[in-house]
């Protein structure tokens, strides 16, 4: 099944949604056609594969921010907790949650392997890591869901780990939830730096 976007158009259009609806655009199975492609594709440094992904749909994804939930309220005070609390529920009212996970085995392996380098494959795994992260909410936006991307761990590892059978060597990186979006984006109108200082060109014709 084809995207509704071209990719470049998707890259354009991508932004932050944090109003969102337990309802897809698409059928489950094109979502996990495209983590699956993801995974398969995105580059890595040495062709390592070290990035994992945890697809979390439905009650799934209810689930998951059940447990955030109940993970944060025994960590914070309560009247910070109040304010997450909050956030909490919009994230849990979307469609899906997809976990990115770095398999630490695999990192050591290649620096292992690979001793001349060993002290630049951490940082290579988290290049890797964020490009599978990029793919899919372009992606997802192509199909027109609406994406956040959030960073709750490290507190929530040790619950998520038990409840989804992770192994323990893998370290969470990231919570992308989706779902049908019920109102734009966070930022209507992004503001762009000019391009003339961050981009450089020699040579062209």
């Amino acid at each position: 099944m084809a995207a509704t976007k071209p990719f470049f158009e998707a890259v354009k259009d991508r932004r932050t949604y944090y109003a969102l609806s337990h309802e897809s655009t698409i059928p489950d199975s094109r979502i996990q056609e495209i983590v699956k492609d993801a995974i398969l594709h995105v580059p890595s440094a040495f062709n390592s594969q070290t990035s994992r992904a945890v697809v979390l749909l439905g009650e799934e994804h209810t689930k998951v921010w059940d447990i955030i939930t109940e993970v944060y309220k025994q960590q914070l005070p309560e009247e910070k907790f109040n304010h997450a609390k909050q956030r909490f529920v919009g994230f849990r009212a979307g469609y899906g949650t997809i976990l990115f996970y770095e398999d630490t085995t695999s990192v050591r392996e290649f620096q292992e392997k690979f001793k001349t380098y060993e002290d630049k494959f951490p940082g290579w795994s988290e290049q890797t890591n964020g490009m599978h992260q990029y793919v899919i909410w372009a992606a997802l936006e192509a199909e027109g869901l609406g994406v956040n991307l959030q960073h709750y761990n490290p507190l929530i590892d040790v619950r998520l780990e038990t409840e989804f059978n992770v192994p323990p060597t893998w370290s969470l990186k990231a919570q992308m939830v989706f779902g049908k979006p019920t109102s734009g984006p966070a930022i209507q109108n992004k503001e762009f730096k000019p391009v003339e200082e961050r981009m450089k060109i020699y040579g062209a014709k």
